[in-house]
Order: C-alpha cells, then structure tokens, then sequence
C-alpha cells in the first residue's frame, strides 16, 4: 500500500472512531423508539410502558421514549425488525422467554443472540387452575392421574403448543417424575382460555398468575399451585402452595428483560443497563412492580447473558422430550 493510501485509510479509521466515540458521550441525543413485540395490553406492552414512564418521570433519562407495538409470531415480527436497526441505540424492546422459544420451536432462525441483553427487570409466575368442581384438589392429585393414564388431562393454555404455557406445565411434570411428555394432550386457547376452564373443555389451565385472581376471588376455580419460589406474599393466591410446597422441586419464572438491536455499543449498552439499574432501585419502580404483582429482580447484561444461556438449554431439553425441539 502507498504511503498516501495508508494514511487515507488511517485517517477514516481515526475519524469513524472520533464520531463513534463522540456519539457514545453524547448519548442519548435523541428520542428513542421503545418497541413492544405484542398488542397493546399485554405483558409485554406493560412492561416496556411503565419502563418508558418511569425513566422520564424519575428524570433518569430526558429523551422521550414512545413504544410502538410490533405484534406477531409471538414476538418474530418484532425480533426481524430489530435486524433492520442494527448497531442503532436507540431502538429498544423487552422480551420473555417466548424469545427463546420460538427459535428453539424453529418458529423463526433468529433468537436472544440476535439482540443485545440490556438487564432483566422482573419475575412473573405461572398458575395451574382447575374448575371449582374438579376432583383435582392438589397437583400431586393431576400427577397421579397423569402417570396413570397420561391421556386423562387435557390441559390448556393461551400460548402455543411448545410455547410458555404449555412448557411450564411440561416442566412441572417432568420434575414430578412423568416420563411420558408427549401424550398429555394440550389445548392451545388464543382466547377465552378461563372460559373453555370452567365450561369443562379442559381439565387444567396453565397460565400466569395475574390471569386467575379475578375468577379465584369469585369462587368459580381453584388455583393448586404457582411457579414461584416462595408462596405469594399477599392477595388471593398467597393460599395456593408452592410447586415445591406440592412435593414439585422445580420453578417457572417468566422473567421479563430489556434488549437493544444486534451490535449496539458497549458504552450504549451500558448507559442503558446503569439507568435501569437506578430506575429498579427507585419507590416508583417497585410500587409499579406491587401493583402488577411481579416480582423486581434487576441483572446487568453480563449476568442476564448468562442467565439467558443457561435457560436456553434447560428449555431444550423439555421441548426435545415431547419432539419440538427443531434446532
């Protein structure tokens, strides 16, 4: 290479490397775009919500933050967007085990390692309702059934079949000590899942806790146990055992996590994972939690990396025992 090539060349690298680092010191600059994967009203576009309110209310981040709903294949019409803003900071979003799923399901070839892990935020739990007048009064009443004629109980749930609903009722059954997975038959129920419950279409509902208050106040189910690690707190279900207290040795966390695009910055990345450090910290970040019964558990990027590696597999192994695994 000529002597004049080399200092061209030496000089645009000095250059993109003096506005990227100028770009780092300055940010955020501008309004950012907060995307929620789902409709409006669910988990997701909750989450992504109050995070968006919180950090402009506390004053932690003065740009605004708008969210935009991105809905579809549970969450792949999202996840190929954030593909088209590669290396863009200013593209945010959250994401749930689903993000997981539908690449480990062959859904979409793209998953966790096409974003960049931010921090984890919260846990939501699991619940397994039964109508009031079932003959299941625990879940060691469903597992009995289930070993002794896996066809027995038909459970349902809003998710897809391999999905969260359907994988945190597998989970529970495996660590009971059901071998046979793929024959308990599931009833994916997009809509009206408490409903198809009580009309006696299925025999169990697998979902999130939040999803059972209302009908468990009203008397019309029974909750036998939730997913969490220790037994609510308060409210209605803080009656409904643990898995654990049911002889279950597993937990389901449906944990709740903020990502940016593919190849966004180091310094980016950890401006946003420190401000949302200081907004979990906050009164107003944990009285949003109370409400809305999650459960606050901030991990920086690094530790949620690992957490998210680590899930990955636990999940492979479940969705390989009942044929769903397509990687």
């Amino acid at each position: 290479m000529k002597r004049s090539a080399l200092v061209s060349a030496l000089a645009a690298l000095f250059i993109t490397a003096f506005v990227f680092t100028a770009a780092a010191a300055d940010y955020p600059s501008r309004p950012f775009e907060f995307l929620a994967p789902a409709g409006a009203g669910g988990g997701w576009d909750t989450t992504i919500r109050m995070v968006g309110k919180t950090l402009g209310d506390l004053k932690i981040i003065s740009q605004p933050m708008p969210v935009t709903n991105k809905p579809g294949g549970g969450g792949a019409v999202n996840l190929a967007y954030m593909q088209k803003k590669k290396g863009n900071p200013y593209t945010i979003t959250v994401y749930s085990p689903p993000i997981l799923l539908i690449n480990l399901t062959g859904q979409t070839k793209l998953g966790y390692k096409n974003l960049t892990p931010i921090a984890m935020l919260i846990n939501d739990f699991g619940a397994y309702a039964v109508p009031k007048n079932s003959k299941f009064n625990s879940m060691k009443d469903v597992i009995e059934a289930i070993k002794k004629d896996p066809k027995s109980v038909k459970v349902g749930g809003t998710s897809s079949a391999g999905s969260m609903d359907h994988l945190q009722f597998l989970q529970a059954a495996r660590a009971a000590g059901v071998k046979n997975l793929k024959e308990i038959p599931y009833i994916s129920l997009q809509e009206g899942s408490m409903a198809s419950l009580m009309g006696g279409h299925i025999d169990l509902l697998s979902t999130g806790m939040a999803e059972t208050v209302g009908a468990l106040e009203a008397g019309d189910i029974k909750v036998l146990a939730v997913s969490s690690p220790t037994r609510i707190k308060s409210g209605p279900l803080s009656k409904v055992p643990t898995l654990k207290e049911s002889g279950i040795d597993t937990v389901f966390i449906n944990w709740r996590g903020i990502f940016g695009t593919p190849g966004m910055g180091n310094a980016e990345r950890d401006y946003m994972t420190n401000a949302l450090k200081k907004m979990s910290e906050s009164k107003e970040w944990k009285d949003i939690c109370l409400k809305n019964g999650w459960e606050a558990v901030y991990m920086n990027a690094d530790e949620f990396t690992k957490f998210l590696d680590k899930t990955n597999e636990e999940y492979k192994v479940i969705l390989g025992e009942i044929g769903f695994l397509k990687q």
